[in-house]
């Protein structure tokens, strides 16, 4: 009876060897297929990839409004040499990767550790009502974040101020002060983004067998055991890939919020590749100088991703690729 079910299953559904049509032939038979695809390639044709090109280009040359950028002249390594000629770019490089790295270092670790809090949580309820508390502040733009940042630590009226004076203290310049400027832009930073950066390592964690933690709670495994042995290995792969993206934005340290927070009294350590181009390249209309520094921009993070990568690849077996 079972050969016969084989056979008749055989009979029904033949075995088909790899086809050996060549390529444009196989296009055309599939080529409703492609022209619905047309419409998405041409996106990212015209909104992704030329812009890039246009990008190289004006990086070459001296844009000047009303020329247009094929008919600019063409000046070759000009604009980077200006650049690092600035006797502000190594400050500004400086406070670029100081301030990179502390926000790797200050918001990398929390949101995993979060995940796995929430991962954790027996309560259903509980869990979609912290999820939706802490991811709401993404959706906040950064003028609204400086607002309430403004609202706590500002010297007229802000909360930690009136604290300080309730308790006899000094009011205190926390938005002129070198040395609270950093620490109040990680600190809004982590809060608006460490409940979104969860959704990674939570779907990660949805993979994971249960019946794993099973086998380990009879075997006598603790929370944090269970932790080290099964979590962290599970999401390992997840969690190299967001640290080898994040090293490669290594030159990109928030200008947006940046722009926001700083001020003449703190621009010492405040002051960034993406505050000095919107200076030097939109103030004093030098498209060309801003162009450049996103190139070079482009160039590192594409060797830090690579570089990471494979260093990620070695020693831990692990990599984006």
């Amino acid at each position: 009876m079972a050969k016969s079910g084989l056979k008749s299953v055989a009979a029904t559904h033949p075995y088909r060897a790899p086809s050996k049509r060549g390529l444009w032939q196989r296009i055309v038979d599939h080529r409703v297929l492609y022209l619905m695809f047309l419409p998405v390639i041409a996106y990212y044709v015209i909104f992704r990839y030329w812009p890039i090109v246009l990008a190289w280009i004006v990086a070459f040359k001296d844009l000047q409004l009303g020329t247009g950028v094929f008919s600019s002249e063409w000046v070759g390594f000009d604009n980077f040499r200006m650049i690092f000629e600035d006797p502000e770019i190594v400050n500004v490089l400086r406070n670029t990767v100081e301030i990179s790295l502390l926000r790797i270092l200050v918001g990398f670790f929390p949101p995993i550790i979060l995940a796995i809090m929430f991962h954790d949580l027996a309560s259903n309820r509980m869990k979609k009502w912290l999820q939706s508390a802490v991811y709401i502040p993404h959706f906040f733009s950064w003028v609204i974040v400086y607002g309430i940042v403004f609202a706590f630590f500002s010297t007229g009226s802000g909360f930690v101020n009136n604290v300080l004076a309730w308790m006899g203290y000094t009011r205190f310049e926390f938005f002129l002060s070198e040395s609270w400027f950093r620490p109040l832009l990680l600190g809004s930073a982590l809060w608006k983004e460490i409940g979104w950066s969860t959704i990674i390592y939570l779907a990660a964690l949805t993979t994971v067998d249960p019946q794993l933690y099973e086998a380990a709670t009879i075997d006598g495994a603790g929370p944090i055991k269970r932790i080290t042995a099964i979590t962290l290995p599970s999401i390992l792969p997840v969690i190299t890939f967001v640290l080898c993206i994040s090293l490669g934005n290594i030159l990109f340290a928030g200008g947006e919020q940046i722009l926001l927070f700083y001020n003449k009294a703190v621009l010492d350590s405040a002051d960034v590749i993406e505050t000095w181009v919107y200076r030097e390249g939109l103030n004093r209309l030098q498209f060309s100088i801003g162009t450049a520094v996103g190139v070079f921009q482009s160039i590192i993070g594409m060797v830090f991703i690579i570089s990471s990568n494979f260093i990620a690849k070695k020693y831990t077996g692990r990599g984006i690729w």
